[in-house]
């Protein structure tokens, strides 16, 4: 999913996202951090987007060190495809010499599959623009009913932005990080509109893949 949004709706988005997190994905900077920072239309404002800027002094002073880092190299595509796998090597003559090396090569085979474990979740940094029915409604509290949604793989961000619409009506926008095989987008935004009393619409302002 793809939703196109304002330069200043992005740093309102990314400012929240490097709140909570130093780099794009993990704990080291990468070649999608340098990426991210060449796609912004400059230097963020440090007073407006301050976490923002944090990040994006940081990986613009360091992006000929960041890009040089060599990428992890693939499997060989015979390791990823155990059906491909020779386990037993050619057609030798069946002796102990053979028999040994089968189980030679049966141990190394579950070694190296035990050593791979378990490939990281896709997550997905979604930002949530909430309305409110009038001014009276308090979007403090509303932020924390939102909040208040717990699900295997959703992490919530610190803190909202409230943000004017118009009339003196402000919506609350509510970044989230969600693991993609474990949260759709499509429930957690009804969860949030059970908040009747409170919520007259919800949209997805934004949808970053991390």
């Amino acid at each position: 999913m793809s939703v196109s949004v304002s330069a200043a709706t992005l740093n309102t988005v990314l400012n929240g996202f490097f709140e909570d997190n130093s780099f794009v994905s993990g704990a080291e900077a990468t070649a999608a951090d340098v990426e991210l920072a060449k796609a912004l239309a400059g230097e963020p404002n440090a007073k407006a987007f301050p976490h923002l800027a944090r990040w994006y002094k940081n990986i613009s002073s360091n992006a000929n060190t960041i890009s040089a880092k060599p990428a992890a190299a693939e499997a060989p595509a015979a390791e990823e495809d155990d059906d491909d796998i020779d386990l037993f090597g050619s057609d030798e003559e069946e002796d102990a010499e053979a028999e040994k090396l089968k189980a030679q090569r049966l141990a190394e085979y579950h070694a190296k599959k035990a050593a791979k474990g378990p490939k990281p979740a896709a997550k997905s940094m979604v930002t949530f623009e909430i309305k409110p029915w009038d001014t009276e409604t308090d979007l403090v509290e509303l932020e924390s009913l939102v909040k208040g949604i717990a699900m295997d793989g959703l992490t919530w961000a610190q803190k909202g932005v409230i943000v004017p619409i118009a009339y003196g009506i402000n919506k609350l926008q509510l970044n989230a990080t969600v693991e993609d095989e474990k949260v759709s987008t499509d429930d957690l935004t009804e969860k949030i509109e059970e908040f009747e009393d409170h919520v007259q619409s919800v949209d997805i302002a934004a949808f970053m893949k991390l």
